[in-house]
C-alpha cells in the first residue's frame, strides 16, 4: 500500500544551500570515526585563535544576568540603532538612528527587503557567483534572481558592461557584495561609481549594498556604497557576525540611505514587517553595543592573522597542478579555479570525491552560481596555518592520484 504524502510549497523545494549541504556526508563520514579538515563554513568560532571579543562576551551576560531578556523595540534598541549609526556617519554616508533596523542576522534583513519590495515578475540582479539566499529567497516572493558577471580573469572585478545589459524596469534591486563572497574581490570607488551611475538610469531601481564584511578589507579599497550615492537610493546591510566574530548571536542591521526622498513607502512597508515579527534578541544586541562603543585595537592583531593565513594559501595553491587563484582582496574566502581538465566541469564530484578519500571539506563553487561559479571551489581560510599546510597536502596528493 502505497502513502499518500502531503506535497510540500514548490518554493521550498526549490532551495539549496551548497554551504550547508556538503555538511551532510561530512557528517557521515565522521559517525564513522573520521576526523574532517572543515574548511567550508565562515564561521570564524569554529576555528581557534579568532574568539568573540570578552567585553562584548561580558556585557551579553550581562543581559542575560540583570534580566535584560524582554522583547526590544521592533526596530531595535535605541542606543544601539544610534550606535550603528554613528558608526556608518564615520564611513561617508549621513546616516541617523532612525535609518537604521536591528534584525536576526542579515539573512533576516534580506527577507525583509524582499518582502517589502518584490512583486511577481520582478528581478534581483545580483553578482555571479554569489552567496546563495540571493537566489532562493526572491522566488518566494514570485521574483526571480538573475546573475550579472564577476570577471574571474580580472581579480572578479563587476563586469559593468554586463549590468548596463541587464537593467531593465523589472530590476528592482541591484546587489554589490563588498568584499564579495565567495570571490573575496573588493570593489573600490571607481567601480561603487560606475555602477551608481548605472542604477541612477533606472528610477524604480534600489542599490542593495552587502557590507558584512567590510571590516575584514585586507586591500584598502574598501569605502560604503552609501557615501558615494548622492541621488540613487541605497540599502547597507552589515552585522555582528563576520566583522566581530559572533555568528551565533544572529545580529545584522539594513540602513536605509534616502538622498531624493524615494524610499518612504518603502520604509513603511519593512516597518510594518519589522513589527509584525516583534525583535532580534535582546541580549545579542546588548553584546554588539559594546563592540561598537568599546575599544577596538583587538581587531589589528586579527586582521594580521587572517592576513598571514590568506597569503599562505596563495602560497600553496601556486605550488600545486591543477589549482589557481587569484588573492583575494578581503573577507576570509579563495575561489579557487580547478585547472585539471578531468575537475574543470565536475567541481561537485571534486569537494565530494576530496571528502571521501582524504576528508578534506570544502565548498563547490557551482553551489554559488551554476554558470559563474562552476569549476571552482570555495576555502575558507581561517584556519591555522598548519592545518591549512595539512589540508593543501592532502589535496595535493588527491590531485596528482586523480590526472585528467
Amino acid at each position: 500500500m502505497t502513502t499518500l504524502q502531503i506535497q510540500p510549497a514548490a518554493r521550498a523545494m526549490a532551495i539549496e544551500y551548497a554551504i550547508r549541504d556538503v555538511v551532510v556526508p561530512a557528517m557521515a563520514l565522521e559517525a564513522q570515526g573520521h576526523s574532517i579538515l572543515k574548511l567550508n563554513i565562515g564561521d570564524p568560532i569554529a576555528y581557534p585563535g579568532l574568539p568573540t571579543p570578552q567585553h562584548m562576551v561580558d556585557a551579553y551576560a550581562a543581559a542575560v544576568q540583570h534580566g535584560m531578556n524582554g522583547y526590544s523595540p521592533s526596530y531595535g534598541l535605541p542606543e544601539l540603532r544610534t550606535a550603528i549609526a554613528t558608526d556608518e556617519q564615520r564611513k561617508g554616508w549621513p546616516a541617523t538612528p532612525d535609518d537604521i533596523y536591528v534584525c536576526h542576522g542579515v539573512t533576516e534583513a534580506l527577507q525583509i527587503i524582499f518582502a517589502a519590495l518584490l512583486e511577481e515578475g520582478d528581478v534581483v540582479l545580483a553578482p555571479g557567483p554569489h552567496y546563495p539566499p540571493y537566489m532562493a529567497y526572491p522566488q518566494m516572493f514570485g521574483a526571480r534572481t538573475e546573475e550579472y558577471r564577476l570577471d574571474p580573469n580580472q581579480g572578479w572585478d563587476l563586469d559593468l558592461d554586463d549590468i548596463e545589459a541587464r537593467m531593465s524596469d523589472k530590476v528592482r534591486l541591484l546587489v554589490l557584495i563588498n568584499p564579495n563572497n565567495p570571490t573575496g574581490n573588493v570593489a573600490g570607488s571607481a567601480q561603487i561609481d560606475a555602477l551608481l551611475n548605472i542604477a541612477e538610469k533606472w528610477p524604480n531601481c534600489i542599490v542593495l549594498a552587502d557590507e558584512i564584511y567590510d571590516g575584514l578589507d585586507l586591500s584598502g579599497d574598501q569605502v560604503a556604497v552609501a557615501s558615494r550615492s548622492t541621488s540613487v537610493p541605497v540599502i547597507t546591510m552589515n552585522g555582528v557576525s563576520k566583522v566581530y566574530f559572533a555568528p551565533g548571536w544572529r545580529i545584522g542591521w539594513f540602513g536605509l540611505h534616502d538622498p531624493t526622498g524615494r524610499m518612504t513607502l518603502v520604509r513603511d512597508a519593512m516597518e510594518r514587517l519589522l513589527r509584525s515579527r516583534l525583535c532580534a534578541s535582546t541580549p545579542a544586541q546588548r553584546g554588539f553595543l559594546a563592540g561598537l562603543e568599546g575599544d577596538r585595537g583587538w581587531m589589528g592583531a586579527y586582521i594580521d592573522k587572517v592576513r598571514k593565513q590568506r597569503d599562505r594559501c596563495v602560497e600553496r595553491i601556486r605550488g600545486i597542478d591543477g589549482l589557481e587563484v587569484q588573492s583575494p582582496g578581503g573577507a576570509f574566502y579563495m575561489f579557487i579555479r580547478l585547472t585539471d581538465p578531468k575537475w574543470a566541469n565536475n567541481d561537485k564530484e571534486f569537494v565530494l570525491r576530496l571528502l571521501e578519500e582524504e576528508h578534506v571539506l570544502l565548498v563547490h563553487g557551482s553551489g554559488f552560481s551554476s554558470v559563474r561559479g562552476a569549476g571552482h571551489v570555495r576555502l575558507v581560510y581561517l584556519a591555522d596555518v598548519n592545518v591549512l599546510d595539512d589540508a593543501f597536502d592532502r589535496i595535493d596528493r588527491f590531485l596528482q592520484r586523480h590526472r585528467g
